[in-house]
Parts: C-alpha cells; sequence; structure tokens
C-alpha cells in the first residue's frame, strides 16, 4: 500500500555497440559496458561465469517494508512468522540483519539503490516516492519517482527520471545480464516495467508503445484503462538478442537510455497480456502458488496491481519464468502490515496481519518445492532476498484477545488527548497549520519526512539556502509542536534538518538541480505531514490520527533505517544470522555481479560482501589482503553511507546550525555549515579513491596497495572524529 500511497500523494553485437557508442555521444550515457559477441540470429545461449560454472538462475526478491526486528518484544517479527522463508535463508546462506536503507528511506529509492548499487545522488530518486521539481516559472511541481526505466521526468523537465550524476540515464540492472545472453524479468519491481499507464508525452505508454498504438489506445480510452493496467503494467521480459521469447510483433524495442534507437536490438515484452503467453504456451493466466490464477480485482488475467503483489501471486509469476526461459527474475513482494483488502493498516499481532504473514510463508513454502521440482534450487541458483526499508508503528498496544491476538481501534481520532490506548494509525497534520502565519511559499513532499520546495523567481530553483526566508522557514519548522497521542503531550515535530549543504553529505543533491530541495526536515515518526486540508473522518481538523496508515518512513530512526538481506546459493557461505557486519542497499549489486562473473560500466557505490562469500567465489584480489579489506570496508560505508556515522553526525550538527539564530545574526549556522561542507568535500574524495580500489580489486583483479589502505584508513577515521566532534560541539 506504501507504493500506491505515494503514487497518490503527490541485431549484432556490433550495432549494438555501435548504437551505444552514438548514444554516449548524445548524452543518453555515461560509459557504454563490454558487449558479448552474440549472433542475432541464433538463440541466446546465457553464459553466468560463476565459479566452477554453477549459477544458472539468479531469483532477487525485494519486499516492501517487512521487518526481521520485533515491532512488539511479544509478538514474533514478520520474518519469524514466515519460518519457511526465515529458515531457507539461515540454514542455507548468509542473513544480514545490520542492513541499512538510503535517504530518504521510502521504496523507490530502497529499491532502486538495491537494483544498481548507487547512492540517490547516482540514480536520480534523491527525494522518493515521489519528488517536486521546478518548472520555469519558479514553483516547484509534484511528479513520481516510479517511471519506466527509460522515462524523463517530464515534458517540462527532458532529463531522465533516472538520472546519473553525469545527468545520463542510469544504466538498467538487466543490461549486463542479456549481453550475457540470459533474458530478464521483471515483477513488480521498481521502473523494470511499466509503472503507470500514462498516454502523456512523457508518460510510460507512450515512451514504450508509442503515441495512437492499440495498447496507448487502450491506456487513452476511460472505458477500457483500468484493464490496459492489467494488460502492460507491472510485468515485463527483457530479452537477450535472438531469444525466441521476443521473436514475436508483440515485442517492443528495448531502449537502453531515454534516447529512442539506443536499443542496439534487443527487445523485450511488457505486460501480462504479452508476457503470459510467452512463458504458459499461450495461456491468458499465470497461476499463484495456491493454483489459482493471477488476476487483477476483477478477475481479469493479468496484472493483480502493486497492491495485489501478495507473495502467493508475484511468486506464482517469478516460478513461471524461471521454468520456462527467464534466468534471472526481479520482483516485489507488497508488505504484509497492511490490509489490501480493507485498505487499512494492522497492527503487531493483529489477527489478519498474522493470517496474511501465514499465507506469505504457505507461499513461500510451494515456491520452493515447485522451482525444486523443476531442477531449480540452492545448487544451481543465486537467491537475493531483501527488503527496501524498515517502519515505525504509529500506533499505541494492543488489545489481548482470547485468541491470543492483539486489537487495535481503527476509528479516527480527532480528539488527540484522549484517544484509546490501544489507537492505531499515523498523526497527520497540514504543517501550514504548526507554523507562524505569514511563512514563504512553498510545496512539500508529503511525508513522515518532509522535502521543503520554496517558491522561487522566475527561473530559479527556488531561494538560496542562505536567503532570508528559506533561514526563517528553517528555524520556525525546527521549533513547531504538536500533540503526539502515542508519545504524550506536545512534541516538535522536526527531530533532524538538513539544507543543500547537509544533503550533500546525505548523497541527496540531485544531478538535474531541478528536483534537489530548499531543505528536509526528517520529522517525528508519529506523523505524516502534507499541505493539504485533512479529509474522511479528519476533514475540518488539522491534526488527526487516520488509521488508514500506521507504518512510517523516510525517516532517520533505527528501526526505519535498519534492515536485513539474505544471500543463498553457490559461492554463498552458510554463516547463519549475521547481526554485526554493518551493511546497506548498495552492497547487494557488486556482490551479485561478482557471484556471477558480470560487471556493471560504472563503479558502484556498494562493495562485494566477502564476509557473505566462500574463499572459492571471493576474488582472489580481495582475498590477497583480506583482513586490510574488510576494515577498509567497513570504515569506508561509515564515512559514506546515507546511515554511516559520518552521515548521522553531521546530520546532528547540520540540524543545530539550522534551529541556530535570528534574522540579525546567523553566525552559528555560517560556522557550522562551513564546516560541513568542508567535510564533506574531503569525505567525497577519500570515499571516491576508496571505492574505486575495492571496486578495482573485486572486477579487475587489482590487488590493493596495502601502505595506501592504511593511508585511507588513518584519513576516514580522522573524518569521523572531526564530524563526531562537530555534532556534540
Amino acid at each position: 500500500m506504501q507504493r500506491i500511497r505515494q503514487l497518490w500523494a503527490k541485431p549484432t553485437a556490433r550495432i549494438a555497440i555501435v548504437t551505444l557508442l552514438v548514444a554516449v555521444l548524445m548524452g543518453a550515457v555515461a560509459a557504454p559496458f563490454a558487449l558479448k559477441a552474440t549472433s542475432a540470429h541464433a538463440s541466446a545461449e546465457c553464459q553466468l561465469n560463476s565459479a566452477n560454472g554453477a549459477i544458472k538462475h539468479v531469483i532477487y526478491l525485494q519486499f516492501d517494508n517487512t521487518h526481521y526486528n520485533r515491532d512488539n518484544p511479544n509478538v514474533p517479527s514478520d520474518l519469524e512468522q514466515m519460518p519457511h522463508l526465515m529458515n531457507f535463508l539461515t540454514q542455507n546462506g548468509t542473513l544480514f540483519t545490520n542492513d541499512h536503507t538510503v535517504l530518504i528511506s521510502h521504496t523507490a529509492g530502497g529499491i532502486l539503490s538495491s537494483l544498481t548499487g548507487l547512492y540517490p545522488d547516482r540514480m536520480g530518486q534523491t527525494v522518493s516516492n515521489s519528488y517536486d521539481y521546478y518548472k520555469s516559472s519558479g514553483y516547484p511541481i509534484y511528479t513520481s519517482s516510479f517511471k519506466y526505466w527509460t522515462d524523463t521526468v517530464s515534458t517540462d523537465d527532458t532529463l531522465p527520471n533516472m538520472v546519473d550524476e553525469h545527468q545520463k540515464t542510469v544504466q538498467a540492472p538487466w543490461l549486463p545480464f542479456t549481453h550475457a545472453g540470459c533474458n530478464v524479468g521483471g515483477v513488480s519491481a521498481a521502473n523494470i516495467e511499466l509503472e503507470n499507464t500514462s498516454t502523456a508525452p512523457s508518460g510510460d505508454m507512450t515512451r514504450v508503445f508509442g503515441a495512437n498504438s492499440p495498447e496507448w489506445t487502450e491506456a487513452n480510452t476511460a472505458a477500457t484503462r483500468a484493464q490496459a493496467t492489467t494488460d502492460f503494467v507491472g510485468i515485463a521480459i527483457h530479452c537477450a538478442l535472438g531469444n525466441n521469447l521476443c521473436a514475436t510483433t508483440n515485442a517492443r524495442p528495448d531502449d537502453a537510455t531515454i534516447v529512442p534507437g539506443s536499443s542496439g536490438g534487443y527487445q523485450a515484452l511488457f505486460g501480462a497480456k504479452y508476457v503470459n503467453p510467452a512463458i504458459t504456451g499461450g495461456q491468458a493466466c499465470v497461476q499463484a502458488t495456491d493454483g489459482s490464477p493471477i488476476t487483477d480485482s476483477a478477475g481479469h488475467c493479468g496484472f493483480p496491481g502493486f497492491d495485489g503483489a501478495l507473495a502467493k501471486n508475484t511468486l506464482g509469476m517469478v516460478a513461471q519464468m524461471q521454468e520456462n526461459g527467464v534466468p534471472v527474475t526481479y520482483a516485489y513482494i507488497s508488505d504484509a502490515h497492511d490490509n489490501h483488502a480493507l485498505g487499512r493498516a494492522s497492527g503487531p499481532g493483529e489477527a489478519d496481519y498474522q493470517a496474511q504473514l501465514k499465507n506469505y510463508d504457505t507461499a513461500f513454502e510451494a515456491f520452493f518445492q515447485n522451482l525444486a521440482n523443476h531442477g531449480i534450487d540452492k545448487s544451481n541458483t543465486l537467491f537475493v532476498v531483501t527488503a527496501d526499508e524498515g517502519d515505525h508503528f504509529a500506533g499505541g498496544a494492543g488489545a489481548p484477545q482470547a485468541d491470543g491476538s492483539l486489537a487495535y481501534s481503527h476509528t479516527a481520532c480527532t480528539v488527540l488527548t484522549a484517544c484509546p490506548s490501544n489507537q492505531i494509525g499515523e498523526v497527520n497534520a497540514k504543517i501550514g497549520a504548526l507554523l507562524p502565519a505569514g511563512e514563504p511559499g512553498y510545496d512539500i513532499h508529503f511525508d513522515s519526512a518532509p522535502a521543503f520546495y520554496l517558491y522561487g523567481a522566475a527561473g530559479q530553483n527556488g531561494p538560496s539556502q542562505t536567503a532570508a526566508s528559506t533561514r526563517q522557514l528553517e528555524r520556525d519548522v525546527a521549533a513547531a509542536t504538536a500533540t503526539d497521542p502515542y508519545a504524550g503531550g506536545t512534541t516538535p515535530i522536526a527531530q533532524r534538518l538538513a539544507d543543500q549543504t547537509e544533503m550533500a553529505a546525505l548523497h541527496m543533491v540531485n544531478s538535474d538541480p531541478k528536483r534537489t530541495p530548499t531543505f528536509a526536515m526528517f520529522g517525528n515518526p508519529d506523523f505524516y505531514f502534507q499541505t493539504t486540508n485533512l479529509s474522511g473522518a479528519c476533514a475540518g481538523t488539522t491534526v488527526c490520527v487516520n488509521p488508514g496508515y500506521a507504518w512510517n518512513h523516510g525517516d532517520v530512526q533505527h528501526e526505519i533505517a535498519n534492515t536485513w538481506s539474505g544471500l543463498v546459493g553457490p559461492g554463498i557461505a552458510n554463516n547463519g544470522i549475521d547481526s554485526s557486519t554493518w551493511t546497506d542497499h548498495t552492497n547487494l549489486r557488486p556482490t551479485m555481479l561478482s557471484l556471477v562473473g558480470l560487471k556493471d560500466g560504472y563503479t558502484q557505490d556498494g562493495r562485494v560482501l566477502v564476509e557473505a562469500l566462500t574463499t572459492q567465489a571471493t576474488p582472489q584480489s580481495l582475498i590477497a589482503h583480506r583482513e586490510t579489506v574488510n576494515r577498509l570496508s567497513a570504515i569506508y560505508e561509515q564515512i559514506n553511507a546515507p546511515f554511516g556515522q559520518f552521515s548521522l553526525d553531521t546530520l546532528t550538527a547540520s540540524t543545530k546550525a539550522l534551529s541556530s539564530g535570528s534574522a540579525t545574526d546567523d553566525s552559528t549556522y555560517t560556522s557550522i555549515e562551513g564546516q560541513i561542507s568542508s567535510l564533506t568535500t574531503q569525505r567525497n574524495t577519500l570515499a571516491g579513491h576508496i571505492k574505486s580500489a575495492l571496486n578495482a580489486a573485486a572486477f579487475d583483479d587489482q590487488s590493493l596497495n596495502q601502505e595506501q589502505a592504511n593511508d585511507w584508513l588513518t584519513q576516514a577515521q580522522s573524518l569521523l572524529d572531526q564530524a563526531h566532534a562537530l555534532a556534540n560541539s
């Protein structure tokens, strides 16, 4: 539900190489990667270069908001209530439980950082699941992070939605695989398939099918628009050259960039209407893990919707792909703590929440058995399973029931000092009502962690971060309070503040200048902030508990930052639960590619998780200096990751700076901001050296220079010490 909610809130190889080079010259991509020489006239063979050639399949699964840690100490966690999944991960591989998301911590950012191995400033989603961009008028306007990979932002902003640090299209995650002869399937995974049925000039349907095509017309016609979602959204197969799955008139060019004609002869199938028959021998429906047809809410075969990406549906589609010529799949499973039938949140221990987790567990049991029956198992398959982010439960203590479950009050609470003790629901707040009158004009990204976009003059992307209007609004936001029925009494709405100086430290400054907000507030996680009037049962109020949503993220609290990642398959050590290794989402991409012997055309921000690899599967250059590699990897993450110690300390200092001063004296702000800027510049240089060295060791067989590594370790510790001192000064 969180994903849907954010949408609402606001030829031959030579030809392929030439095409990509042309695209580079046109400014479409930052750099090409090595392509395999594959005949376009023969069926491609998937060539994964893993140790001993053991890996034949890759299955990547990403949950929405699913927890390893308990939200209530007396209620088993989400993973604990899915023992068939948890036991599979812990008994056959490594489950990292000290994993972390990125900022802002939302579905789009969490998934896309995992798929690319890049922090948001290098893959475009510095604010998600929606973001504002400035129009030429100086006014910001909302758009969604969820767009097909090669979409632009809009007709007003023609840069890629998935924009890298060079303002080019980020390399799509399927490209190394399709160029190695492997078909790649996508099931609801962010931006790998069509995300919407928009027929606007920059919409998904226009981009992939073209204006006035039959598919576009279906989506552009009111009577068939819903069917177009079922037919074309959420499901895709990106085919290798010459593969029979795409030998159909239904296939479309699989462009690598926003520049039309950058496909290099590669094609893809978009939508269940075209994918399902290709993997079922002509049938319109694919079966879920329980044997039922996967349909939309009206019973039509096809995409069940993102809210309908239940485990049984997603896993059923993944299995059908894997067993029928699609050996690499990326898939998304919707969260279990929202009741997708009733359209409301559920609390820890609530009966419907427990039932949904039981259904998820049953789906995984059937999934693993079905794959094994088709010869797909841990002996030949790399399984990667993770969650996009954690969340904070906004609610009280559930009331014990006779059956051992807990019950919550799902009625809106308008008198916040008199909510029942088992109340559930985030505190919705119209943020303007909490601030002094006469504030400058602004828009926000509706969220628990709202990004503020102040109105600017024509041709400007808002006022500067030191403008009087900016600084006064920051001080006012820092001072604002509201009643929190769960904490009791009046509390500040802001817990951390970051302007563009600190956002650079957090990897939140976009290479598209139109998209960087003026500043960001990381709020009290019980709250959800908007600029519009509250509605429904909360109409007429400015602060009200809304039981429709109760699991908030985006913020910096531990329960939101902390996630988990599990790996099973050839080359993965049987370590069980690893709660000590500090890791984050960007490490999954380089680890996966290292295991399958492929490589991206860029340097990832993450690093290979050697802690999860067998010695045989670990690149020799990483083994040669393993102790140094481990130390360098650990401190690299602490200086560079959004939730590393450097970022957390500079964010603390930033909050102090933005909260300080007055219209006549802003010396504290100026001093702290200058120090953060200097430290971030040093950090960026050092982190660039370290990640380049780790990447070269992992993928180019270049050994680390021990003396240089020791110097980097010293520099990194000094940076951490300076940032910590600044936070505590």
